[in-house]
């Protein structure tokens, strides 16, 4: 294979054109509208759909398509009745820390926003996953994930009420969870098992993150052990894929 010399790292090989350089016309305007977003930088207004068309000498059908991809990919972002410019997606880690440490390791400002916080007794499946007694009172928090605002993840929270018993007096819900475990309680992470699988948000999902039903969405269920091995918490978060990217540090195998 004749390897272009400039390949910039992680990009795809030869920016995804087959060898025999027949490619769908709305994937040659993608690379192109590409291009132009480089150009403009972050937070800059495309031109029309009209001018688009025009400009690259597509059809309006087919220059949606391109701008589909792009949208799904997170690299341009409807702004009222334009589009813009989308800057970099969030990275965060795939280890034992909060996603507000993660958030703000790249200079923005996390948040959460509770819809709701409930508490009931334990199901079958659920005291299996926190080593609990079946009917044990659990708490149950739901809060939608915030990036400067911008609303970017939906999080369930699965705690015994035996761990947090103040939980809903105590603690502040636009906060880290992690951060009022350990320093409020005095209770140390350990370790913890996590399984990410990409998923479609269900329609009161999508509503809640205010993203379409067709955006795929990265969800990660975790179960966290403290510094003794007794699990936890129970966590499934739903991160929008156009919005965030995971990274892992790994290491030999054991």
């Amino acid at each position: 294979m004749d390897y272009p010399k400039d390949q910039a790292p992680g990009a795809p090989i030869r920016a995804g054109i087959p060898e025999h350089g027949r490619i769908p016309k709305y994937y040659a305007a993608k690379v192109r509208i590409g291009e132009l977003l480089a150009e403009l930088g972050e937070g800059e207004t495309l031109p029309t759909e009209r001018e688009l068309a025009l400009r690259f000498e597509v059809s309006r059908e087919t220059l949606r398509q391109a701008l589909r991809d792009l949208l799904l990919e997170g690299r341009i972002r409807r702004l009222g009745r334009g589009t813009v410019v989308a800057g970099p997606k969030l990275e965060q880690p795939l280890a034992l820390a909060s996603y507000t440490e993660g958030v703000r390791k790249q200079g923005r400002r996390p948040g959460r926003h509770l819809i709701g916080l409930d508490r009931f007794p334990c199901n079958a499946a659920l005291a299996a996953e926190l080593g609990l007694p079946v009917d044990e009172p659990v708490w149950h928090m739901e809060r939608v994930l915030l990036a400067d605002d911008e609303r970017v993840g939906l999080e369930s929270t699965y705690v015994a009420v035996a761990r947090a018993p103040r939980l809903d007096t105590d603690f502040e819900p636009d906060s880290s969870f992690y951060a009022y475990l350990h320093d409020r309680l005095g209770i140390g992470f350990g370790d913890a098992d996590e399984r990410l699988e990409t998923v479609l948000a269900t329609p009161r999902e999508a509503l809640l993150i205010g993203t379409p039903g067709a955006l795929p969405m990265l969800l990660i269920h975790r179960i966290s052990r403290d510094t003794a091995g007794a699990p936890l918490e129970r966590v499934r978060t739903l991160f929008r894929g156009d919005r965030f990217s995971f990274t892992a540090r790994l290491g030999d195998a054991p």
